[in-house]
């Protein structure tokens, strides 16, 4: 069991903790991306927004097919506008086809945001990778999900005084430090490294085990989706010209005190037409076995405001749909308030130092075996990947939010000259990592860290109107602490430099051998 953890720890590992890092991250996503979009930064809700999104699309699109207005949310607080082209082409493709824009909630003045992936990268990058086709990217982070269980599983077998572990911390002594540190954080949050990896796989489920849905159904997981999640068909009749009621604020408020939520969206098929339907709905309670997207209390109105339909909120599932829900809205937090989303977020700090410290015990341990020994090939360039991995990973994603900020807004395919800065931050730490694996290299990388992580909130202060010290930071609490996060992370690497750069802990010397004693045939 020892030998299994080692190895399905190690071989996987420097993706492992790519996974944990950028998995951590999307637990504030929305806030991420919203700090990327500084040109959104002043837009504030208020009772008119309804009215305002309402009154823009109707300016915009009045012969659209269809129109969406994602109301602002404590998440984000700008109006979003969607809108589906009455064409051949914009039908073929349903309602995720069409045209978008965000609305000043304020203003109703339609917003230009810098062209940015924002914290969708980092979410995206974190199961799918990024430039590997997307069915083998998942495979692969699947096949690391599972050694990570294997890890864990084989772990809590291996650590017979796991508990009493966790408790004992011997700073400055090498080796012994890094398996405490890797024992306390391991057994810190057990519970949620073993649900975030289960469920993790869970979520796969139909990619890892496709047998049971090709059993049952003809068109295997496509027939068992289209049963379970029936589409709703627009009419093919657009129907003739008509008026439309005007002031949507009236359904907006009969909806929120129908079902006592804000509302959310509202969505209209075959706006200004007779046979238009106008559909409010408004947030539910957060519920862990509830499905994650769809089934949100709605009320549906025709288009003169006549009522024609209740749904209350999402069908009762059976329990197995339950369980798997469970298991999805624990893994992505989304019924989370902000408490527990940082809880999550910690959590998901400390599965990263369970990651990274069980790598650097492994180059610890066979350092000291080495006993003044110049480190092999294969020692170092573990090494060089662990600083890529670690370091390496943490520099490219400051670089990340730096190039946020400096990239012109008008520069074409800015959105993908972002990543490109992302990775090739990354290769150089690579390339550095492999040239100077040892502890020299380490100080180095670390240097870097806490001078990109403090530059993030120096350029944002140089090029914004939203930085930490600005009033609108602080009405938005995500941008204050974005930038608060950001120097706890250069603290952090600060604190780091300081301790590899300190004496190296003692050894202790080796044990004399004790005299053997004579056989009777010798001391004869």
């Amino acid at each position: 069991m020892a030998w299994l953890h080692t190895w399905s720890g190690l071989l996987l590992g420097w993706l492992l903790v790519a996974i944990f890092i950028t998995g951590t991250s999307a637990y504030f996503r929305d806030e991420i991306s919203f700090w990327m979009a500084p040109e959104l930064h002043q837009s504030v809700a208020s009772e008119a927004t309804p009215q305002l999104a309402w009154a823009r699309l109707g300016e915009q699109a009045p012969d659209a097919r269809a129109w969406d207005i994602i109301l602002p949310q404590d998440r984000s607080p700008v109006a979003e506008l969607r809108w589906q082209p009455d064409t051949p082409e914009a039908a073929e493709g349903g309602r995720r086809r069409g045209e978008r824009a965000e609305m000043d909630a304020g203003t109703g003045q339609i917003l230009e945001p810098r062209a940015s992936r924002g914290g969708d990268f980092l979410y995206r990058f974190h199961f799918e990778l990024y430039g590997v086709p997307r069915i083998w990217a998942r495979w692969l982070v699947c096949v690391a999900t599972m050694m990570m269980l294997v890890a864990i599983i084989s772990g809590v077998i291996t650590h017979k005084k796991i508990f009493k572990d966790f408790f004992t911390f011997r700073p400055g002594k090498g080796q012994r430090s890094w398996l405490d540190a890797h024992n306390a954080t391991a057994v810190l949050a057990l519970p949620f490294h073993f649900m975030i990896t289960y469920s993790g796989l869970l979520i796969f489920m139909i990619l890892l085990m496709p047998w049971g849905f090709n059993a049952a159904y003809e068109d295997g997981w496509r027939g068992f989706f289209n049963e379970v999640f029936p589409r709703q068909e627009q009419s093919a009749n657009a129907g003739a010209p008509a008026a439309m009621v005007g002031d949507i604020l009236p359904l907006v408020n009969r909806a929120e005190a129908r079902f006592g939520q804000p509302a959310q969206r509202i969505s209209v098929s075959w706006p200004n037409r007779d046979n238009a339907r106008i559909e409010i709905s408004t947030a539910k309670e957060p519920a862990l076995t509830e499905r994650r997207r769809g089934g949100s209390p709605t009320l549906v109105f025709d288009g003169r405001g006549e009522l024609l339909e209740t749904r209350p909120g999402p069908p009762d599932d059976a329990a197995p749909a339950r369980i798997y829900n469970l298991m999805v809205n624990l893994h992505l937090a989304h019924f989370a308030d902000p408490a527990t989303r940082w809880l999550f977020f910690l959590f998901g700090l400390v599965g990263s130092a369970m990651a990274v410290t069980g790598m650097l015990l492994w180059v610890s341990k066979r350092s000291q075996q080495l006993r003044g020994r110049e480190p092999g090939f294969n020692l170092r360039l573990v090494n060089g990947l662990n600083m890529a991995a670690i370091t390496g990973l943490l520099i490219a994603m400051a670089v990340y939010f730096a190039a946020n900020r400096l990239l012109p807004a008008a520069l074409e395919g800015r959105e993908s000259w972002e990543i490109r800065a992302f990775f090739l931050a990354w290769l150089a730490t690579l390339i550095h990592a492999l040239w100077r694996p040892h502890r020299r290299g380490w100080l180095e990388q670390l240097a870097a860290l806490a001078a990109l992580w403090l530059a993030v909130p120096v350029i944002d202060l140089a090029t914004t109107d939203s930085h930490l010290f600005s009033a609108i930071a602080w009405r938005h609490g995500a941008l204050a602490a974005f930038d608060l996060v950001c120097l706890g992370m250069a603290a952090g690497a600060g604190y780091a430099f300081w301790r590899v750069a300190g004496p190296p802990p003692a050894r202790k010397p080796a044990r004399a051998s004790r005299p053997r004693r004579a056989t009777a045939g010798e001391s004869s």
